[in-house]
């Protein structure tokens, strides 16, 4: 049996992402390889931070006693997990759930692809220059992508809007996953990012806003 840094297990609405209005669990491991200028989890990245060690066992059985179907493993970032391969084997073995990973690009996904010949669904970062962490990014993951997947770029100003544009067309990402373009909180607006996708006639491309942050202050947890 193996545990985990768990700092937050709760039910919410997806804020982003394909599922963005569905209910979900998310369950939040501690730490992070990467201190994004715009992070809005850094009191879970820290050393430090304060967690539940919870088993594999205890993890599903929290999240199935919820009735929930949507499951969310972010963090931090949740791939850096001692022996999370584990614990998603005996998630994806529940026929009920449907799981999803969000990952900051930067740890490669292909050990996760196949577990007992199943496979979560991957939120991937890519790291623009506003985050100050772009050159982390492991960008070899694009191969190993599915129409399921996402890679989301969350952007702070013109400039990674071209960048986003520059790393979309070279990898031809609309074809091999889903696409978002999140505005940095407060960075940005929105009507920025809605001209720059008619500009360059970004078909395929979803402009997305973190529905949580509306909904409940945004510093909030648990949301």
């Amino acid at each position: 049996m193996s545990y985990y840094k768990v700092v937050e297990l709760f039910t919410s609405i997806n804020g982003e992402g394909q599922r963005a209005g569905q209910i979900a669990v998310f369950v939040r491991f501690q730490g992070c390889n990467l201190h994004c200028s715009f992070c809005d989890t850094t009191w879970a990245n820290e050393k430090d931070a304060k967690y539940q060690l919870m088993s594999e066992k205890e993890i599903c059985d929290k999240i199935l006693s919820t009735g929930i179907h949507n499951v969310t493993l972010t963090g931090g970032e949740p791939l850096l997990q001692e022996n999370i391969k584990e614990l998603l084997t005996l998630l994806l073995g529940q026929p009920s759930l449907s799981i999803e990973i969000e990952t900051n690009g930067s740890i490669s996904i292909k050990p996760f692809l196949s577990l007992q010949g199943k496979r979560p669904r991957f939120t991937l970062d890519y790291k623009l220059a506003g985050s100050c962490m772009e050159s982390y990014m492991d960008i070899e993951n694009y191969q190993y992508l599915q129409m399921e997947d996402t890679v989301k770029f969350v952007c702070s100003d013109k400039n990674d809007l071209e960048r986003a544009k520059q790393i979309i067309d070279h990898y031809e990402l609309t074809k091999k996953s889903r696409v978002y373009l999140s505005p940095a909180f407060g960075k940005i607006e929105y009507s920025d990012i809605v001209a720059f996708l008619l500009e360059h006639k970004m078909n395929d491309v979803t402009m997305q806003i973190q529905m949580h942050k509306i909904i409940w202050d945004p510093n909030m947890r648990g949301v």
